[in-house]
C-alpha cells in the first residue's frame, strides 16, 4: 500500500496538505477590519466591495456616485438628493460587510477542501 497517513509530508516544503491548506487560507482570507478601513475612506467608489470580490455590485455601485454626482452638479444641487440613494447602500454596506466576509471566507474553505 503506498496511501500516506494524514501527518506524512507530501509536498515538497515538508508540510502536511492540511497545513498547507491552512497556509493557503490565511493568506487568501478576507478581513473584515481591512472591509471596514475601506468602506469608511474609500467606500463611495465602491473600492470595500472590490476587495470583497463584489466586483459586480462595486461597479454599479461607483456608476451611482458618478451619475448622480454629475447630474446633481449639472442641475446646480436641485437633485442633489439622487446623491441620497448611492448614500443609502454605502451606509448599508456597515451592516452587510461582515455576512459578505463570512460569505467569501466560507467559499474559500469549500474550495480549499475539495
Amino acid at each position: 500500500m503506498s496511501e500516506t497517513a494524514p501527518d506524512t509530508p507530501t509536498s515538497p516544503y515538508g508540510t502536511s496538505g492540511e497545513a498547507e491548506r491552512l497556509m493557503q487560507y490565511d493568506a487568501n482570507k478576507k478581513s473584515m477590519l481591512l472591509a471596514y478601513v475601506l468602506w469608511f475612506f474609500l467606500g463611495t467608489f465602491g473600492v470595500h466591495r472590490f476587495y470583497l470580490g463584489a466586483t459586480k455590485s462595486a461597479v454599479v455601485l461607483l456608476a451611482l456616485w458618478v451619475i448622480c454626482g454629475a447630474i446633481s452638479g449639472a442641475t446646480g444641487g436641485i437633485l442633489g438628493f439622487l446623491l441620497l440613494i448611492p448614500g443609502l447602500w454605502w451606509f448599508l454596506d456597515l451592516l452587510l460587510i461582515p455576512g459578505i466576509v463570512q460569505r467569501k471566507n466560507s467559499e474559500l474553505i469549500a474550495m480549499l477542501s475539495r
